[in-house]
């Protein structure tokens, strides 16, 4: 066996190895989870508060619960963002760790709002879905959860502006800014 054919059977291995040091690397401390996780949480309520307060004075009646879902939803987001914004942006210039950042904040503080979302709607219409496990509920399941999922995203991102998209840009140039410049 040559040498050259002896390389290309550990590329694998060594791509595999090369993921995983990155994935390291880009880990979230604890510290950093427990301070901006609630913090990223508190920005999403109160750019949904402010929201609510620009359309109608916040006269709602479910402001508590929206405020708490926005909260959640950035708690639940901020470990995940940061995780898969590092991993993007590691070893990049500047600008391309604030799109990294960027894009993640944005994908999963929506998403994880919308999960949420959803699993509140499915535990209102689970009173009337078929037994656990079955053929059909799971097709009620699947309904019910991606039209939450939908009715989250037409009413529901209009909440994250204008207050929202600011802390987005804020927050993503500061990490952005946080991580060491690294060359490739």
């Amino acid at each position: 066996m040559r040498a050259s054919d002896h390389a290309e059977m550990n590329e694998p291995a060594a791509l595999t190895r090369r993921i995983r040091q990155r994935l390291f690397g880009s880990l979230p401390t604890v510290r950093e989870i427990l301070f901006g996780a609630p913090l990223w949480g508190v920005m999403m309520a109160v750019s949904a508060l402010a929201a609510l307060y620009l359309r109608n004075g916040a006269e709602t009646f479910q402001l508590r619960s929206i405020l708490v879902l926005f909260f959640f939803g950035g708690v639940v987001s901020w470990p995940c963002a940061l995780l898969l914004g590092r991993f993007g942006a590691l070893g990049r210039r500047r600008e391309t760790r604030f799109a990294a950042f960027f894009l993640c904040l944005t994908v999963c503080t929506i998403a994880a709002t919308a999960f949420l979302f959803a699993m509140d709607y499915r535990s209102f219409y689970a009173r009337w879905h078929a037994p656990f496990g079955t053929r059909i509920w799971a097709y009620q399941l699947s309904f019910t959860s991606a039209s939450a999922v939908y009715q989250f995203v037409v009413m529901g991102i209009r909440l994250y502006l204008p207050l929202g998209f600011a802390a987005l840009g804020l927050t993503s140039l500061w990490l952005a800014w946080r991580m060491p410049d690294q060359q490739r």
